[in-house]
């Protein structure tokens, strides 16, 4: 798998999505096809593999890694908040990892992450209008610390908002690095031997508000029901409490309205040896439901 790629969670996957020979499985989230590959081969023969990512350089990198499939693989450029509107028919199978490939992650061109010194961008669609950078500069104060709490869940977010206005007036910010720098004088000398760098939050924040991560998510979960056949499973790979939330919460009506069967009554996690092997396993959580399509 290129550049490192390793995908999260594989040993639970295959054995709750449980893949079967001609099947049609949609991946919503292909990225370098790490589950695609690994579920294709199971759905052979007379399967097929859907996916859908809007990262055209995701796109291209996945039909190199699926090259010579054991079954047909058809790829979709787009958001999978626009499922209905996209031509996937009905599916047997369906997995959306909520978190971001590897090679998003390294590119410090993306502003993803601040482990180097890159644009303030975080847009996963380069075709989108706001970068993380436009928030920070521009949102008045009051806005953007309620950003700040609400998506990074971050006690500090006022404060750091009144710095980073403080900040803005003497110099734009437009660098992850210098954005970083800020949360962690905020921090101050509590900052040091945390576990987690104090910027993690606010960054969360930023790249879920810019990519609107959520309202796709919830569009995705509206989606379902037009897409999955009966008996079809569905599973979701959140990372962290806000989007897991939102899967649970859907899941659970399902069941209790007799539209679906949770086959995860409490999300699925990482064993040891994932996350020593997989640093990305230790915040991913599985929630996996089948569908019945009618009231039960």
């Amino acid at each position: 798998m290129q550049d490192g790629h390793k995908p999260v969670l594989v040993e639970q996957i295959l054995e709750l999505l449980a893949p079967e020979p001609g099947m049609v499985y949609l991946d919503c989230t292909l990225g370098l096809a790490g589950h695609a590959k690994l579920l294709g081969e199971r759905i052979s023969p007379g399967g097929e593999v859907i996916g859908l990512d809007m990262d055209p350089g995701n796109l291209a990198a996945a039909w190199e890694n699926l090259a010579g499939a054991a079954v047909p693989c058809r790829f979709i450029q787009g958001n999978f908040s626009d499922l209905q509107s996209l031509d996937v028919g009905k599916v047997d199978l369906l997995l959306a990892d909520l978190g971001f490939s590897s090679n998003q992650m390294a590119d410090a061109g993306r502003g993803l992450t601040f482990s180097e010194d890159g644009p303030l961008d975080m847009r996963l669609d380069p075709s989108l209008g706001q970068k993380a950078s436009d928030l920070v500069n521009e949102l008045p104060e009051k806005e953007l610390a309620d950003l700040i709490y609400q998506y990074g869940e971050e006690r500090l977010s006022r404060k750091i908002a009144r710095k980073i206005v403080d900040q803005r007036v003497r110099e734009p910010i437009l660098t992850t690095g210098s954005l970083a720098a800020l949360v962690r004088r905020v921090y101050g000398a509590s900052a040091r031997g945390q576990r987690i760098d104090p910027a993690t939050s606010t960054f969360m924040a930023l790249r879920i508000a810019v990519n609107g991560e959520l309202q796709a998510l919830e569009r995705l979960l509206e989606s379902l029901p037009h897409v999955l056949k009966p008996g079809a499973r569905a599973g979701i790979i959140s990372f962290h409490s806000l989007e897991d939330r939102l899967v649970k919460q859907a899941m659970v009506r399902w069941d209790k309205e007799g539209l679906g069967h949770r086959l995860t009554k409490k999300p699925i996690v990482a064993n040891m040896s994932q996350r020593r092997e997989n640093p990305r396993s230790r915040s991913a959580k599985l929630r996996v439901m089948q569908w019945v399509g009618h009231r039960a």
